[in-house]
């Protein structure tokens, strides 16, 4: 069955959590389902009614390569966070409009796109050049 279709049920993802420092050292976390595959990565969060503060979604990627995400069957706004394999914040998307075809990158390379409601990184303070920390990624294989 093909993954965009409304229908298509996702297995379980695993679990971890984003723990994201903002420009005074505050720490807010995020309690992410992890997409590290390829069907998990473009199925992503389409056809979801919400997504509650704290909780997002993060895909993760073999290596760092510039990333660019559309918001097609996705249907709640969304702030996507660009991350290298150094954990430092390469850039920050808001609010993306959603079911739009529009490509949204922020032309640096990334291992990482941390999906959270929109809005939630600016009243987070969440800005390019933050430090990202993960928690209990260590046992999920990343599938090219």
């Amino acid at each position: 069955m093909d993954v965009d279709a409304k229908q298509y049920v996702s297995p379980t993802l695993p679990r971890a959590r984003v723990l994201l420092e903002d420009a005074s050292g505050g720490v807010h976390p995020v309690d992410v389902e992890v997409a590290a595959t390829p069907e998990a990565r473009t199925r992503g969060l389409m056809w979801r009614q919400e997504l509650p503060a704290g909780q997002g979604m993060l895909f993760v990627f073999p290596e760092d390569e510039v990333q660019s995400f559309w918001m097609r069957n996705t249907l709640i706004p969304l702030d996507m966070l660009f991350i290298d394999s150094a954990g430092k914040i390469v850039g920050v998307v808001e609010n993306a409009q959603p079911r739009t075809l529009t490509s949204r990158s922020v032309g640096l390379p990334g291992r990482y796109v941390l999906e959270v409601p929109g809005g939630w990184s600016r009243a987070h303070g969440l800005v390019s050049g933050g430090t990202v920390r993960f928690q209990g990624l260590e046992g999920i294989p990343v599938v090219p």
